[in-house]
């Protein structure tokens, strides 16, 4: 894990899921992914996307990247996750928004948060977004 996520997840968990800088203002979550080759559990520190229902989206950017986050890769592999919102945690299943509910809540996404368009515009992938549903 790099040392800017250590700190951002050093600083979520300080502060309530709070976290300044870069994501002043922003909707945090912290993901526990396992890896789909290692096994081993990850955490990283993302935007988030509350929903009504209680569910949340994640956008697998990858900062524009031509390739998919790894976190991304992992979640595929391994759906079922703990995920930290806030002071609390909680195990939910993710998954990967239909191309048509993709392209309708991506509207939403750039509404909120106009640095995810600049991501799209840098690369030739279709960016995902990931639904995490409470379960339990």
């Amino acid at each position: 894990m790099s040392d800017w996520n250590e700190k951002v997840i050093e600083e979520f968990r300080a502060n309530s899921g709070i976290v300044g800088g870069y994501f002043e203002g922003a909707p945090m979550i912290l993901i526990h992914h396992i890896g789909a080759k290692s096994g081993v559990e990850r955490v990283t520190p993302l935007v988030h996307f509350p929903e009504d229902d209680g569910n949340t989206v994640i956008v697998a950017s990858n900062g524009g990247a031509p390739t998919h986050p790894a976190w991304f890769h992992n979640l595929r592999a391994n759906p079922k996750i703990e995920v930290e919102v806030g002071t609390e945690r909680y195990t939910v299943l993710a998954e990967e928004l239909p191309r048509a509910e993709r392209d309708e809540f991506w509207k939403r996404v750039v509404a909120e948060r106009p640095g995810f368009a600049d991501y799209e515009r840098n690369t030739d992938r279709l960016i995902p977004l990931v639904r995490l549903t409470r379960v339990g």
